[in-house]
């Protein structure tokens, strides 16, 4: 991986509905535009994600999307949907007096880069998606109802834990419930078992120290309301509007990169992406899960990044 710079340009934009966005740039000004959505949704952006990108080529811009990381309000879901981040996007572009950019997202921020270039494919030069999740009703039981649950039982009683027995049929309108309520102590417990869920399932090795990043309250907190706040109303998309709205960027290049071992989001999501878009490089990666750390997924990135770099310019 490229060694870690340092942003060049930081600000926060206020971009309506009393929300402020914390933006930043790095590497080369003058180099290929590339805009980074994070996943989450709610889990901001962290400096290491700088080190897919070739400093020296790239002018990258990373910023945290509504409620999440250094963004105002923290943890807040008023007027947050999927419309209002695309909306989000066009306007750090339109900001920045950027004409078209390269577009890189993981997990959930592949869900939001295909949102964005669906409605925006003239200003997209190229997609690079890791860990696709499509956010159907199926892709989001798997791991919030009954899936990813049998293969990781132990870890699944801590998820449950916060959850009245009686509740647990619906876990995802339960965690909802608590996370949106007004009792603050069950609030930051259900937020941490929320999200040391996904930081303990992440990897396809064990990685405690990964994990533990993930019950950091503050984090935990926006995590855990934001990703249940969009997954309890299913991203405020149609089911498989992804997949029916594919034609919008058939012609816009793609890599997909997906961990075979993926128990986040399933490999059979990718594999689906790109059935319906051909165009694209499918690139399953062996041995890995769904994180970007892992080895291989930031090999494969690296090497798309490189490849883009060199065409693009």
């Amino acid at each position: 991986m490229y060694p870690i710079t340092t942003a060049s340009h930081t600000e926060h934009l206020e971009v309506g509905d009393g929300h402020s966005l914390y933006i930043q740039q790095s590497g080369n000004l003058e180099g290929v535009p590339v805009v980074y959505l994070h996943g989450g949704p709610g889990g901001g952006c962290s400096d290491w994600f700088r080190q897919f990108f070739d400093p020296d080529k790239y002018h990258l811009i990373m910023f945290d999307q509504r409620g999440a990381g250094k963004s105002t309000p923290h943890a807040s879901l008023e007027n947050n949907t999927t419309a209002d981040l695309v909306s989000d996007i066009e306007k750090i572009r339109e900001h920045l007096s950027i004409d078209k950019w390269m577009v890189f997202g993981g997990s959930w921020g592949s869900t939001l880069a295909l949102a964005y270039a669906q409605v925006h494919a003239h200003r997209v030069t190229a997609l690079v998606l890791r860990g696709i999740f499509l956010c159907r009703q199926q892709d989001i039981r798997w791991f919030y109802q009954e899936g990813a649950s049998r293969v990781f039982p132990d870890y699944w009683q801590d998820f449950i834990a916060p959850i009245p027995e009686v509740d647990r049929g619906d876990l995802l309108s339960a965690y909802y419930h608590i996370l949106t309520g007004d009792d603050h102590e069950k609030k930051l417990e259900a937020a941490k078992a929320w999200s040391v869920w996904e930081g303990r399932t992440v990897t396809l090795m064990p990685d405690p120290a990964y994990a533990a990043n993930f019950a950091a309250p503050e984090f935990a907190l926006a995590f855990a309301r934001i990703e249940s706040h969009y997954f309890y109303h299913q991203c405020f998309m149609q089911d498989n509007h992804l997949l029916n709205e594919i034609d919008k960027i058939r012609n816009i290049p793609g890599v997909i990169i997906h961990g075979r071992y993926d128990l986040v989001c399933p490999v059979a999501q990718a594999y689906e992406l790109a059935q319906a878009w051909p165009e694209a490089e499918l690139h399953i990666i062996d041995d890995a899960g769904h994180a970007a750390s892992e080895p291989s997924i930031a090999a494969a990135l690296i090497a798309a990044t490189d490849q883009l770099a060199d065409v693009l310019t």
